[in-house]
Formats: structure tokens, sequence, C-alpha cells
């Protein structure tokens, strides 16, 4: 088909005559502004990261790991928020209702997939409420009882609990933490009973557990390693699927019960409305940082493993960990509050 062309206007013209670079700096100023204008800037203010637990734990290193970073590759400030309440639900709920223009981030954690299952009147929806961004860092737990115990294996563990019903104690963050939750998992796989003492946080159960007042507990590497290295606890497990690089003398709990398998995860989510320029835009920055050798290294120096994914995958990921979980609520007691 042949091309069309218009003719300008006499006057048209007469104005170009005149002043022929301004009017091409208009029409240039004009091109550049027309698809700018369909685009936020972004950002325009400070970037927050929200954590729902306190600083320095592994949740609080990956977000100021992310944060440090994206500042320099945004050239922008972003910061790091603890806000903590409500068993994260203030952290949460503070992201989901935020105004969605990528300038407020949840660096969220299992929580997010086990809350609906504590609690009776949630103020969001894990799925509907959030975009996810990218599954940022897995890390397996490990299984740890006090020395005192005379068991030397999982195997050993579940024979004895089978011999004293209800008897044995394990501690936990709280009713439906997900360190609550694999425990009663491992408990139904096993067909075991088991007593299940809450604590506030999960580091007051460590505490316990090293000094007898509570036979057992999974928690995280970091913060157990040590003390299983002194003598203080005795590893039994780690809940992923195959060893963990940085343990692998301590066998998998699915080598005794296949297909167990639990990690414990952070990653990057926004409000749901954000756009699908700002969801790519955070997720290639983002996922860059965590595929960083130095970063990897730093973020899983007590195990586990930086991932970087894409949004699908994330929002896959938290789908499955939702289902896994509303399945085994099922069989067992979880009283909401």
């Amino acid at each position: 088909m042949a091309s069309t062309f218009t003719r300008p206007s006499d006057e048209a013209r007469a104005r170009f005559l005149r002043n022929p670079i301004g009017v091409l700096a208009a029409v240039g100023l004009a091109l550049v502004a027309t698809p700018a204008a369909a685009q936020e800037t972004f950002p325009t203010r400070p970037i927050q990261i929200i954590v729902p637990t306190g600083p320095g734990g592994g949740t609080d290193t990956v977000a100021r790991v992310i944060a440090r970073n994206l500042t320099e590759r945004l050239r922008w400030q972003v910061v790091v928020i603890n806000r903590l309440g409500a068993g994260t639900r203030l952290a949460s709920e503070s992201v989901a209702k935020a105004p969605p223009d990528g300038h407020t981030l949840l660096m969220g954690i299992n929580a997010l997939a086990t809350g609906a299952l504590v609690y009776k009147n949630m103020p969001y929806d894990a799925q509907r409420d959030f975009a996810p961004i990218t599954l940022a860092v897995v890390v397996p737990y490990i299984f740890v009882v006090h020395p005192s115990l005379p068991v030397r294996s999982v195997k050993d563990l579940i024979a004895l609990a089978r011999s004293r019903p209800g008897e044995i104690s394990y501690a936990s963050a709280g009713t439906g933490a997900s360190n609550h939750l694999s425990m009663e998992l491992l408990a139904s796989m096993a067909q075991v009973r088991l007593n299940h003492v809450p604590y506030k946080f999960g580091i007051q159960g460590v505490v316990d557990v090293m000094a007898g007042h509570v036979t057992m507990m999974m928690t995280t590497m970091a913060s157990t390693i040590p003390q299983v290295r002194a003598g203080k606890l005795r590893a039994l497990a780690v809940t992923s699927l195959k060893r963990d690089a940085a343990a692998p003398d301590i066998p998998a709990l699915a080598e005794t019960l296949p297909g167990y398998e639990i990690l414990f995860w952070t990653g990057l989510l926004g409000p749901a409305a954000m756009s699908r320029d700002l969801v790519t835009k955070l997720q290639r920055e983002t996922a860059a940082i965590l595929h960083d050798a130095q970063n990897a290294k730093l973020l899983t120096a007590d195990g586990g493993e930086a991932i970087g994914s894409s949004p699908e995958e994330f929002a896959a990921f938290i789908k499955a960990d939702i289902d896994k979980w509303t399945r085994l609520a099922r069989t067992i007691q979880i009283k909401q509050e």
C-alpha cells in the first residue's frame, strides 16, 4: 500500500522557517514524552523493604543485602524497616494496603502461607493481595534434640515416641509457626504423638532445649550449628530432600520419611496492583543481586540456596506451600486466634 503524505499548511511552514530549531526540539520532546507519560516514573522517593522479623536474623540479613545492592543498582535509597507485631501480620498488611507504586515492598516469609491457618480474621489474602516478585532464599531447618535424649537418629526418635506417646516435648516459635507445622508433619508421617510447647520467639525455644527444659526442636541452621558442633545439641536431620552442603554429615529427614521436605523461605513481594513493568524491573535487579556469587555465598553461609526466581515461579511456590499446610491442617488440631 502506498504511503500517504500530508503537506504542511502555509502557517506551519512559515513557523518552521522562522524558528526551525525550536520546532524540531518541540517535536522531539513530544515524541519522547508520549511513551514516557504512559509509564510512571520510578523511583521517586526512598524504597522501603518491610521485614516482619527483628534485626539481625536471617530474614533481616537477606533484606539488608538486597537493599544495599538495590541502592547501588538503582542509584536510589532503599531502606529496611523492621515492623514486628501480630505474628508478622502487621508488616504484611502494611504492604498489602500500600500504594502499588513499587516504593513499599515486603520481605515475605513462610508465615505468609500459614497465617490463615492460625488466625480467623486475616486482613489480607496471601495470594490475592500481593504481587510476587522473586523467591530470594530457601533454607532447610535442622532437627535437634537435647543430648540427654537416648536417640541418635530419626528412626530412634520415632521408636521412642511410639513407646512414650504424647510425652516427648518439642519447642516452636508459636502455634502455626513453620517449625511447629514442621514437627506436626513429622508426627503425622511417622504416626506418633508429641507434646507441643510454643514460645513467643524461636530463640527462647532453642535456649530451653539446650537447657533440657524441652526435648527437641526444628530450628534454623544459623542459630544452632555452633551449638551442635560444641555438643550442646544433637542434630538428627535437616529438612531438605537431600543433605545440605553446609552440613553434609547430617542426614536428610527424607532418608527416614521419604518425601519429607520443609524449607524456610524469604521472598520479595509488593502490593497486588503493581504494574507488570515494575514487577519485572524489581525482579530483574533483585535476581541479579541474588545470583552474584559473593552475595549468594554470604546469604547461604549457614546452609540453603539463593534463588532469584521469576514472579510466576514464586507465585506457584507460595501456592504449593499453602496447599501443603492446608492439607496438614485437616489432620491436626490448630486452635485459631
